[in-house]
This record gives structure tokens, sequence and C-alpha cells, in this order.
């Protein structure tokens, strides 16, 4: 997963003017400039930040990890909405232990699609999406 300048300065807890120092100095391993900005590579959900040659060891601020957002679609609701007037949502948004469902779904950061065909989820989707950003469930009314 790759972030911008700035999602990297809240992950670590620095502000977004040191995260520019350490790569102008090319001190985040395998960042690297797409015009104007910088895609900067996750390791474990943090940047990688190769030791400096003064000053006292960096302890970098890490925040607690925000619970990963999984998206999935729910096939036997879709088998059901056939035989139904009022379609029922099957989209689900699982973030730590609360569950959402939707028609709609926008996601406002980067995110993966996984397939897992021999580890499939708990709830048996083989296929989802995984994001660590806020995700905007949006419910239709009616079709």
């Amino acid at each position: 997963m790759f972030v911008g300048s700035t999602q990297a300065a809240k992950l670590m807890g620095i502000s977004a003017r040191r995260i520019r120092q350490l790569l102008s100095g090319g001190r985040i391993t395998g960042a690297f400039k797409a015009g104007r900005s910088w895609i900067i590579p996750l390791v474990n959900g943090m940047p990688q930040v190769s030791e400096g040659t003064r000053g006292p060891i960096a302890r970098w601020r890490r925040k607690r990890p925000a619970p990963v957002t999984i998206i999935h679609v729910n096939q036997q609701t879709i088998r059901q909405n056939q035989k139904q007037e009022k379609p029922a949502p099957v989209i689900s948004v699982k973030r730590g232990q609360s569950n959402t469902y939707g028609h709609e779904v926008e996601i406002h950061g980067p995110c993966r699609v996984v397939y897992r065909r021999d580890n499939p989820k708990p709830c048996g989707a083989r296929v989802w999406i995984e994001t660590l950003f806020g995700v905007e469930v949006l419910t239709k009314n009616s079709e």
C-alpha cells in the first residue's frame, strides 16, 4: 500500500514538513516522486525510515493502528433480491466489531482487493476489499 507525504506524517505522528525533509534526504526507503507528489510505500502500516548519522535514536510516536475496514458483497442477498420487490443492501462494511450494510460504498483513500480461495472470511467471502482509510456507506430507499 502506498500513501502521500501528508498521510505518512499522520501515521508517524510527525509534521508533514519533517516527512519532506526525510524524503529529500533519501531516508524513507522505497519512496519516489511522481510529478510533484511523493509516493511512499508502507511496511507493516508505517513508512520505513533509515537511521540518520547524527542526533539521538529516532523514536517515532507510533499511533495505535486503526482497524482495517473490510468490504464485501453478499451473494446470497443478491439472489434473494431477485425475488423481492424492495432490494435489501448487499454490500457489507466491517470496521472493528461494527457491521454496516448499504447499496453503495465510497472509499476515501487507497485500498486493495484480496482473493483467498483457500482461506475465506468466517462469513464465507473469498474476495473482499481492505482499506485503512475512511469509508462512506450510502443506502438507497428504492430503485
